[in-house]
């Protein structure tokens, strides 16, 4: 895909030593669902995604490929207003009491208290 509203492989975490950077420097920002993993971005001048949705938390595939889809549509909406920092998304069982709705309110809030965060660093 391409365009400012993509999700093309630079915005992405797609090795493992991306992913294993970004869990051994990190800031957390969360909530009693949903915890991401946030670190200065070593790829570049965007930021970048990565998912860590585990199987422990959500056992079926359809509701770990739901989850993903409002994660990456949400960070395709607020990409542009993101500092340069790269991502790790977790989530929490209790996710799924939630609707998509609210899990996309949930991330909107997150992705502005990382803006947030940058900016006051």
């Amino acid at each position: 895909m391409t365009g400012d509203a993509g999700f093309d492989r630079s915005r992405r975490l797609t090795r493992a030593r991306d992913y294993g950077k970004v869990f051994a420097d990190n800031f957390r920002i969360g909530d009693k669902y949903i915890t991401m993993l946030v670190s200065p971005s070593k790829g570049g001048d965007s930021a970048r995604l990565g998912l860590a949705i585990a199987k422990k938390q959500l056992r079926r595939a359809v509701d770990r490929n739901r989850i993903k889809r409002v994660i990456r549509e949400s960070f395709r909406n607020q990409h542009s207003d993101l500092p340069a920092v790269d991502v790790v998304v977790m989530v929490r069982r209790s996710i799924l009491e939630l609707e998509r709705k609210e899990i996309f309110s949930r991330l909107q809030r997150l992705w502005h208290k990382i803006s947030e965060r940058c900016e006051n660093s």
